[in-house]
């Protein structure tokens, strides 16, 4: 097995999900981080059989059949490897390299490279705390403020001059061309030159694999100098485009918490898991590439892709929507955030603090919204000529969604934008122009005075009203603020502008309301302990509470659900007003003054929801 065919499997098992193929042939139920199921290999009653999709491998407590996703089709289905490969190969459209028979050899050859590179990093990291290198250590400890732990978890270091490297690994017996392989030294066309480190006088940031083994460096230098981050070159053993910054330390943290940030830079990860978010990574000096996104989706279904707030920034986030469309499905994407109080979070967190940094989270944007925006930027939409131009240019972004179901959708949602923003067949036009109305308030002589309790009283209908909650959602919402007490405190206002009165459970929102307003720092035992006096019967059926409690759920996660559930629930009640205030123009003309102000207020509130271009 020659190095290529090597660097095809582990792309081919980095590309597939092993819990799609075994899913096929196994019914599965997700259990936390895992996959669970009846094992295929022996009877039994009770599942025993477990996927791990982060890692890539399933295993059967009950038989002990262990293996990744080319296993899995040999045992299941009788294949020889190679048929296995084959047939997992063609499932994605890759093509099998040439095979070659040199198995042993090219396993011990990738073995001593990754060898030769973890030398390389106990070098660096050896010179950041010796005189040489202590411009370095002092660049990472009081400039960046990262903790000797910090230091020691991401294995920092500091390249020296004078190929120090070079003459070390020399001393270890390594050769000149195992270090141009792996991109060490750079070996000079002019023969009569000699090879020299490719890094020097850097500060040095090992990026390791999944399996922990360093794989190639970053490096940054301490100065003025260009570039200001140097990459290792393409190797044997790295692919830059495949591979995301510390998704080593960060896979486990991601799984569990169901949370993925994506930044631009190697100490923006490193000052984010420094202030708590050990789930962050990065692309390795380049756009975030298709690649990747799949990487991140196997240990986050919504990864947040945190970028700076600046022009530079939003021109970024907006590359980034054309590698993720193509590979959207039912229930994966990407969210938004824009920083606009520092140039990156290394500053933001220094400047700030992690609650800061924690309130762009909360308010992350989905990828719908920023296609929205990169289709209408800086674009005159004055004209129709001009409307039709962004409308096509529109749906000509999301024909590139592969998926037909998501595709359907984002077309949906794309049509109702349009509408609304642009008035394109709006049944309101329809009925009545501006002109008419103008006439038929003139022909009524009706006078700004007239009050909304006339209008009531005359047809028995309130232009405004409050939009009702349905018992699902204040179920959802109780259970939310049994778990997060601090939930009634941010809702309890917010709330008051909704019809609550049909639900069971409003009087029992309202105690909730009532006792966070009385202690702000309950906990949810206490809180729960409490509401056991008067709706002991209610909690017995709340299953929403022990479905969070057992989610493990996350106070971020639940605002985002609330606050995205809201707004679901607001533009249904909008889009059932709007066509109220039609019928009614053309029931009651002599009224057409007050229906007409309505109507152009509802439009103003349905646009805030989904035509807002400001993105930070």
């Amino acid at each position: 097995m020659n190095d290529d065919f090597i660097k095809f499997l582990d792309e081919l098992r980095s590309r597939i999900s092993i819990a799609e193929i075994i899913g096929e042939k196994v019914k599965l139920q997700k259990r936390g981080r895992e996959y669970t199921g009846l094992c295929p290999f022996h009877q039994e009653k009770t599942p025993s059989f477990t996927i791990n999709e982060s890692k890539g491998f399933y295993h059967c407590f009950g038989c002990g059949a262990h293996g990744d996703a080319v296993k899995f089709l040999m045992d299941n289905e009788g294949l020889p490897f190679i048929d296995a490969v084959k047939k997992l190969a063609a499932r994605i459209g890759m093509e099998l390299p040439a095979f070659s028979r040199e198995n042993q050899e090219a396993a011990q050859r990738r073995k001593s490279l990754y060898e030769i590179m973890d030398m390389a990093a106990e070098f660096f990291e050896k010179n950041l705390r010796m005189p040489v290198g202590s411009k370095g250590y002092t660049y990472f400890t009081h400039k960046r403020g990262l903790s000797e732990e910090t230091l020691k978890k991401f294995r920092l270091g500091y390249a020296p001059s004078n190929n120090a490297l070079k003459a070390y690994l020399a001393s270890k017996g390594i050769s000149e061309q195992d270090m141009a392989d792996l991109g060490l030294i750079s070996i000079p066309e002019d023969k009569s030159r000699h090879p020299n480190d490719f890094f020097f006088d850097r500060v040095m940031i090992p990026i390791l694999d999944k399996q922990k083994n360093v794989i190639a460096f970053g490096g940054r230098i301490l100065g003025d100098g260009q570039p200001k981050y140097l990459n290792s070159p393409e190797t044997p053993i790295f692919n830059k485009r495949r591979i995301l910054y510390n998704m080593n330390n960060a896979r486990e943290s991601a799984y569990s918490s169901k949370r993925l940030i994506i930044c631009e830079g190697y100490m923006d990860v490193i000052a984010l898991d420094s202030y708590g978010f050990g789930y962050a990574v990065a692309p390795l000096g380049t756009a975030l590439t298709e690649e990747q996104i799949i990487e991140a989706w196997k240990v986050c279904n919504i990864p947040t892709l945190c970028f700076d707030g600046d022009a530079a920034g939003i021109r970024a986030a907006i590359r980034s929507v054309d590698r993720v469309l193509p590979n959207l499905k039912a229930g994966y994407s990407v969210n938004y955030v824009f920083l606009k109080e520092a140039k990156d979070p290394d500053e933001l967190l220094h400047k700030f603090g992690a609650e800061a940094f924690e309130k762009y989270l909360v308010k992350a944007r989905p990828l719908v919204d920023i296609l929205w925006h990169k289709c209408k930027m800086n674009k005159d939409t004055e004209t129709p000529e001009q409307k039709a131009l962004i409308e096509k240019e529109i749906f000509e972004e999301v024909a590139k969604i592969k998926d037909n179901q998501i595709r359907n959708y984002y077309t949906r949602e794309m049509k109702n934008r349009i509408y609304y923003a642009f008035g394109r067949g709006a049944e309101f036009d329809n009925a009545t122009d501006n002109k008419n109305i103008d006439k038929t308030i003139k022909n009524n002589k009706l006078h700004k005075t007239n009050s909304r309790n006339t209008l009531i009283n005359k047809r028995g209908y309130n232009l405004v009203k409050k939009t009702p909650l349905t018992d699902l959602f204040l179920r959802k919402i109780v259970a939310a603020m049994m778990i997060y007490p601090k939930l009634a405190e941010d809702y309890g206002e917010r709330l008051a502008e909704f019809d609550v009165s049909k639900s069971p459970f409003t009087k029992m929102l309202n105690e909730i309301i009532e006792i966070v307003q009385e202690d702000k720092n309950i906990d949810s035992d206490l809180l729960t302990e409490k509401l056991q006096l008067n709706f002991a019967d209610k909690i017995k059926d709340l299953w929403e509470f022990d479905m969070y409690k057992m989610q493990k759920i996350t106070f971020p996660e639940l605002k985002t659900e609330i606050n995205s559930s809201l707004k679901e629930i607001q533009l249904k009640q909008i889009d059932i007003e709007l066509k109220e205030c039609t019928a009614l123009l053309k029931s009651q003309p002599e009224n057409a003054e007050e229906i007409y102000n309505r109507y152009k207020q509802l439009i103003i509130e349905r646009n805030k929801f989904l035509t807002d271009d400001e993105l930070i």
